[in-house]
């Protein structure tokens, strides 16, 4: 099993979702998150001060899968969450050793089916 986290833009969410969900992924976490990269913020305005703000608000998809999905999940991702402009995101993939669900106990793949 594979665990897939993306940042991604807010405003790629729905297109991620959707595309998802059409790929016959049901489910997934989402996070609020805030962080910077190389689109390094921009220049604000606080009380009649200019401040520089490089944390940027981002939303974070985190996905369990089967080992085998990875690259189709992965091309599915990256396709609706795409701009082309720097600040797109990032996609971590970590290796799941085991998972429960809790309500009926099942283990490993079964529990995330």
């Amino acid at each position: 099993m594979k665990k897939i986290e993306a940042i991604i833009r807010p405003n790629k969410l729905e297109d991620v979702k959707k595309a998802l969900g059409e790929f016959g992924i049901t489910g997934l976490t989402i996070t609020q998150v805030i962080g910077c990269g190389l689109q390094k913020g921009h220049i604000g305005i606080y009380r009649g001060q200019e401040m520089s703000i490089n944390l940027l608000p981002k939303i974070k998809v985190e996905v369990v899968i089967k080992a085998e999905l990875l690259e189709n999940v992965l091309e599915v991702i990256i396709e609706a969450a795409e701009t082309g402009q720097i600040g797109d995101g990032k996609i971590f993939i970590f290796d799941v050793v085991d998972a429960v669900r809790i309500r009926t106990k099942e283990r490993g793949r079964n529990a995330i089916s």
